[in-house]
């Protein structure tokens, strides 16, 4: 494998006018795999350790969505338009089929690739996200930096990981790891989190009529659910709802971990997805 996580060229593709950047590397055999980022995350926001460790199976797609980072073009303000995108960023690379990993705001626009578009996919990660309808954040905190202008590390540790030392401590190891390529991408502008925030809102509501969770009956595809015990972001009682909702799915959840648990325990994560998507 000669790319890297921390090497592999920044790219682009054009979209309906506007220019999506990603990065693509890994042993080609297969399905690629597809990750879709957390809340103002883009492609720098991964973990090296699990990008690298998956990428060592298959070809691995980083990219950031319109108007995000180094992507040109307005923010998408809704799931479904995000979703959209999605699909026709895969179609644009020339790809009939591939894997998707969401984590967070991710695996909510995941979930609607795989209603909106379910020809594209063949298996589906969703780690620490949630559904409409679902429950959501109770620490009035989780807003407030969540928003910050300028996430620092304490906030990654709040957000993402455990309260006991040794979860803490694995939060800098991550902090340190997400860090390492030296050419990163600008950070995501205020516009594009105010987009997010507005199709946070449209999404959340159950539809007039609808019945809690029941729109998930539709997925068909396998399913592997991963979170942590206490995700302070998207409570941890989404992914069961998730896991009973989408056919056959699988749970997984991380103890003394929270919204990221796969940053806090990477090598356990790498084993799990790497078991689900070769099976």
């Amino acid at each position: 494998m000669s790319d890297t996580h921390v090497t592999a060229e920044t790219r682009y593709i054009e979209v309906d006018g506007d220019k999506f950047a990603y990065r693509r590397w890994g042993k080609p055999s297969g399905v690629p795999l597809f990750f879709i980022q957390h809340f103002r995350g883009g492609m720098d926001n991964w973990d090296p350790l699990l990008t690298d460790g998956l990428a060592e199976g298959r070809e691995v797609i980083l990219f950031n969505g319109r108007g995000l980072a180094s992507s040109s073009g307005t923010p998408r303000n809704t799931m479904e338009g995000m979703a959209d995108d999605i699909a026709a960023v895969i179609r644009a690379l020339g790809l009939t089929q591939v894997d998707l990993l969401g984590f967070s705001i991710g695996g909510i626009q995941a979930e609607e690739v795989v209603l909106r578009h379910p020809e594209l996919v063949r298996k589906l990660l969703l780690v620490g996200t949630g559904l409409r309808g679902g429950e959501p954040a109770s620490d009035p905190k989780v807003l407030e930096v969540m928003t910050n202008p300028v996430p620092v590390m304490e906030d990654f540790l709040f957000l993402f990981f455990g309260r006991s030392e040794a979860a803490q401590e694995a939060g800098k190891a991550f902090w340190g790891r997400r860090h390492q390529r030296t050419d990163q991408d600008p950070p995501s502008s205020p516009e594009f989190m105010q987009a997010q925030l507005e199709a946070v809102m449209a999404y959340s509501p159950l539809r007039e009529g609808e019945e809690p969770y029941v729109y998930l009956n539709a997925i068909t595809q396998p399913t592997l659910v991963v979170n942590g015990e206490n995700d302070v972001m998207i409570p941890t009682i989404n992914s069961w709802h998730l896991s009973q909702n989408i056919p056959g799915a699988q749970l997984i959840i991380y103890p003394d971990a929270g919204h990221g648990a796969q940053f806090q325990y990477p090598e356990r994560f790498l084993k799990h997805a790497i078991q689900f998507l070769d099976e």
